[in-house]
């Protein structure tokens, strides 16, 4: 009995550490922000004042909110819909037994291991508007002399973000899909095979209904991603031009830290703070319906 009760308080022993670490740098920020959200603080002040919920009403006043609202709707479908689209290509590509396939699959799946920063910065110098790779090919191709810069233009500046984003992500989508592939049962297919149906069928009636549960964790990780997509975009474009590529979180890290309206910015964080809960909460409810289909 005193053996068992031992090991139960070194396993609280052992857990006090790592809670105490989440607590301050993960639960207290979170809850801090909830607070400054109702003050004017500016972030280095002593002295501030309560505003109630002023800094949420002013969210429907500020036109910058506006486009980084609407930005942010036009990175998440983008970056949930590209690599969810191209990862489920390749992986059916890659499960057909096409030669090679093990090499092609580790080199799609290499950018996912590279961090956002790093990925950002490669892509920065692939769109560089004189040497950079991509004007290069298109030179080659066109035989012009094109010096475009892609990450200067606001009509061009979120795509270019969202294409180098999506380079990196595919390869999760790919790993994920392919894990669901594996699930199904190849005498099922077998059967597809002997009554005849062509590629499309077997895919478009089989593979894909049976891929819906590898497609709820895609999405939703691919939601819950993007919203967190704050790194790629502050080394690519901070933003810019003209806010062009802002969104929420980088709209919320410029109100906080360059404008120095900490108040405002949290009441920003708080915003899509309840948003991403919102789509976990979605996320885990569709979950469980996709279970309940398979028990």
């Amino acid at each position: 009995m005193n053996l068992e009760k031992d090991k139960t308080l070194w396993r609280v022993a052992m857990l006090i550490p790592p809670l105490a670490v989440f607590g301050i740098l993960v639960v207290w920020p979170l809850f801090s922000s909830f607070y400054y959200s109702i003050t004017n603080w500016n972030g280095f002040s002593a002295d501030y004042r309560y505003v109630g919920f002023d800094n949420f009403l002013q969210i429907f006043h500020d036109p910058l909110f506006t486009r980084a609202a609407v930005n942010t709707v036009i990175w998440m479908l983008a970056a949930v819909i590209v690599p969810t689209g191209l990862g489920l290509v390749l992986a059916l590509l890659i499960d057909s037994q096409v030669p090679g396939a093990s090499v092609f699959k580790s080199i799609f799946y290499l950018p996912i291991c590279l961090s956002a920063i790093v990925v950002g910065q490669i892509w920065v110098w692939i769109y560089q508007p004189d040497w950079g790779l991509l004007n290069t090919a298109i030179n080659l191709v066109t035989g012009g002399n094109s010096h475009f810069a892609w990450l200067a233009k606001p009509g061009t500046a979120l795509y270019a973000v969202i294409a180098a984003w999506s380079w990196q992500q595919t390869g999760l989508a790919m790993v994920i899909f392919l894990a669901g592939l594996t699930a199904i049962p190849p005498d099922l297919i077998e059967v597809c095979h002997i009554e005849g149906a062509s590629s499309g069928q077997r895919i478009r009636q089989v593979v894909l209904p049976l891929l819906r549960p590898a497609t709820v964790v895609v999405v939703a990780l691919g939601v819950i991603n993007s919203l967190k997509g704050f790194d790629i975009l502050y080394i690519m474009t901070g933003g810019g031009p003209f806010n062009s590529s802002d969104t929420l979180a980088m709209h919320m890290y410029n109100e906080s830290f360059k404008k120095y309206h900490m108040g405002y910015g949290s009441a920003i964080s708080v915003v899509l703070f309840l948003i991403a809960l919102a789509i976990i909460f979605a996320y885990f409810r569709q979950l469980r319906k996709v279970d309940e289909i398979y028990e």
